[in-house]
């Protein structure tokens, strides 16, 4: 049986998985942050032409779903590697923006 995953087993995989290869001296804030946005970009390249009706239907298609999980995945392992480089704790962070967009954006 696998143990769950959460978000601090996923990062020190990718910290393991970088050391291995000696790739920690590549994964500075700016190198991330760029991979992080290409990796975005490529993940908008495949909805760029669909209409809002074939988009919502994307993950219809195997080999289009292959390529969207894997994007997707792409884009969280830079942001999870960019929050622990940075010391960012993602859940909080992300917990602490839904509370100010709350009180920003109160609900009618």
């Amino acid at each position: 049986m696998t143990e769950p995953l959460d978000v601090a087993k996923l990062q020190r995989r990718l910290a393991e998985f970088a050391a291995a290869r000696d790739w920690q001296h590549y994964h500075t804030p700016k190198n991330l942050v760029a991979a992080l946005s290409v990796e975005a970009s490529e993940l908008v390249e495949i909805f760029q032409w669909l209409t809002p009706e074939e988009s919502a239907r994307v993950m219809d298609d195997p080999d289009t779903a292959h390529r969207v999980t894997d994007e997707i995945a792409d884009v969280l392992a830079y942001l999870l590697q960019l929050c622990e480089v940075l010391g960012v704790d993602p859940l909080a962070a992300l917990d602490a923006k839904i509370d100010r967009n709350e009180r920003r954006f109160p609900a009618p």
